[in-house]
């Protein structure tokens, strides 16, 4: 199997545009403060924007197409044809695992922080605004997650280009084969119309 210009670009794409909507997850963060109640001697949480889980959730997805591309076209090492051995497949083994283990750590920091950035406290506290605690997500999961994202990338990229030069691309080594280097009758038959 050769290296695809093509699925390069495309993994190279979702990986990079992950990390670009992690990173603006990480900075468009909910916010809270404690307001008081102007009608009565309560006080309740004021969250700002929740553009950050979406951000996250779209980082989630486009890193789950392409993990699933990578792993599609490979046949996630397992189901394919073998490979040679040898120290491509040992590095080929050993970039799968990083870009598994680093893919799911990010999508463990984007959908945990996503969730946790959706989440408000929805209760009110009587006199004491002082004692209100707003719930918002803490600062750098997001930024964590983008971190992976770019380990995965990495990952993905050396895994798929390794993995197609030690894949055997459909060849098979042969032993003790050859061509056949029998006496040829190509002199007598000559002989016998001449």
């Amino acid at each position: 199997m050769a290296v695809s210009i093509p699925v390069l670009v495309i993994v190279i794409a979702l990986h990079l545009i992950a990390f670009v909507l992690a990173v603006g997850a990480e900075r468009r963060r909910s916010t809270a403060k404690v307001v008081p109640d102007e009608y009565d001697e309560r006080a309740y949480c004021v969250y700002g924007t929740d553009a950050s889980t979406a951000y996250g959730l779209a980082a989630f997805g486009l890193l789950l197409i392409s993990q699933t591309l990578v792993n599609g076209i490979t046949k996630c090492l397992c189901f394919g044809r073998g490979m040679m051995g040898g120290s491509s497949t040992t590095c080929a083994i050993f970039f799968f695992v990083f870009s598994w283990v680093s893919f799911l750590g990010a999508e463990a920091c984007l959908l945990a922080g996503s969730a946790k950035n959706a989440y408000h406290t929805k209760y009110r506290a009587v006199f004491q605004v002082e004692n209100l605690s707003c719930s918002t997500l803490r600062k750098g999961v997001f930024a964590a997650g983008a971190a992976l994202t770019l380990l995965s990338m990495i990952g993905s990229i050396f895994y798929y280009w390794i993995h197609s030069k030690a894949d055997t691309g459909g060849w098979q080594k042969h032993q003790n084969e050859g061509l056949g280097m029998a006496a040829s009758n190509y002199t007598e038959s000559t002989e016998r119309k001449g």
